[in-house]
């Protein structure tokens, strides 16, 4: 475990760059054999739409990195956090990190996002994807960015996080967002074996239907207990009869339009007048 983590303490550019595009083509080709919906879409022309944002997410997360390693390095240096209230082994300290990072740095900002009305005008750039790939999975407006690191950085004091165990995570994060999110067919049994610990594509997938009350359920990132311990886990029966989408913003020509989604946080409304 310490090698694991000294590797994540000074992770190359390159390996992380291999989970972000490496994930991608990996999903998208799997896509094509083993589909979910048969989308009828143009996808290299929606997955620019969609790897906008990707970029945009990645430019602010190197942006913001520094302020995210003085954190980990302070709360290291004055035994700061949860892992750090009492002796533990190494292999529970990242753990309980990954944890309570998942919680509080994705679940917790996630639900909040939907709750909040102003915030989740930032958040809706993702759900307006009416055809969920796995290039939907970093389809985030630069706002939600700032608001999803920024709670990273308050789940790295709650748990005390070292950056190793910080880049463990994220890197764990941009792969189950390609796993969640990827337009693949999983049998259904495996999915529900899987889904009593971690996110599965079934289950996120209930999450982008374009209604309530199944668009505020299913919140999970990485572990799906935290949907199952704070009731907002959900299931059904007919994957294939969720429409994706979100019903106040349904106009295919403006979830496509890069400026129209880029500018839904500042309109006064959602409607699509």
């Amino acid at each position: 475990m310490s090698d694991i983590i000294n590797f994540f303490s000074d992770v190359p550019i390159a390996f992380r760059t291999s989970v972000l595009l490496g994930g991608i083509m990996f999903f998208w080709v799997l896509e094509g054999l083993i589909p979910l919906y048969s989308f009828k879409y143009k996808k290299t022309k929606h997955a620019i739409t969609n790897l906008f944002f990707t970029l945009s997410t990645a430019v602010i997360g190197f942006g913001l990195a520094f302020i995210l390693l003085e954190s980990t390095v302070f709360v290291t240096q004055n035994k700061i956090g949860i892992i750090h209230l009492v002796e533990l082994p190494l292999y529970l300290q990242v753990i309980v990190s990954l944890l309570i990072l998942d919680l509080v740095g994705a679940y917790l900002i996630h639900f909040i996002e939907h709750k909040v009305p102003w915030m989740w005008k930032f958040h809706i750039v993702h759900h307006s994807d009416m055809n969920v790939d796995v290039t939907t999975g970093l389809r985030h407006h630069p706002g939600e960015t700032v608001f999803r690191i920024s709670f990273t950085i308050l789940g790295v004091y709650v748990s005390g996080a070292s950056i190793g165990m910080v880049m463990l995570y994220q890197s764990l994060s941009v792969l189950f967002a390609h796993i969640t999110h990827a337009n693949i067919n999983v049998p259904k049994k495996l999915d529900k074996i899987i889904s009593f610990l971690f996110v599965t594509p079934h289950m996120h997938k209930i999450h982008h239907h374009y209604k309530q009350p199944l668009t505020d359920t299913n919140y999970g990132n990485i572990f799906s207990i935290w949907d199952r311990v704070f009731k907002t886990y959900s299931n059904i029966k007919d994957q294939k009869s969720i429409v994706y989408g979100v019903d106040t913003y349904m106009d295919k020509k403006k979830t496509k339009s890069l400026k129209d989604l880029f500018l839904i946080p500042f309109k006064k409304s959602l409607t699509q007048d």
